[in-house]
């Protein structure tokens, strides 16, 4: 219900009314997070942690404008802007899955030292290393354990 506040001039008498409404809830506005990426610091950047998202998670160095939705904020020269995607999404069996890909990139990304062709899909299982030009990321499916 909105409420009225009655306010009087001292100098004239006259009223002013204000109508204030209630305030809402506020909103969290962060979507939930479906694992994360941990990046390792290392001469280039301190340690950082990437919430991944449902959906397409492209991670990539941060530049101003930049197309990542999850970006390393890093001075690393052999991160691209836009570098490798992880896509989190429900199989047809209801299982959670993280699909790693290059997005290509110019130094290529490597899951398990294992470097991903243009065409390559993997799934991430927990605790798999990731890497990005000179920069580790560890997979950690479930955050709070």
């Amino acid at each position: 219900t909105n409420r009225i506040l009655v306010f009087t001039c001292p100098a004239c008498n006259k009223q002013f009314k204000v109508r204030c409404k209630p305030q809402e809830e506020e909103k969290d506005d962060e979507p939930e997070t479906f694992g994360e990426l941990t990046v390792v610091a290392n001469t280039f950047h301190e340690r950082q942690v990437i919430k991944l998202h449902m959906g397409e998670n492209v991670i990539g160095r941060y530049v101003r404008d930049t197309n990542a939705n999850a970006p390393i904020i890093t001075s690393d020269p052999s991160i691209d802007t836009t570098h490798c995607i992880v896509t989190v999404k429900y199989d047809k069996h209801g299982k959670l899955r993280h699909i790693l890909r290059d997005a290509p990139s110019g130094t290529g990304t490597f899951y398990q030292d294992n470097i991903l062709r243009d065409s390559d899909r993997t799934y991430m299982e927990d605790g798999a290393i990731v890497t990005i030009g000179a920069t580790t990321m560890i997979f950690n499916l479930n955050p709070e354990d």
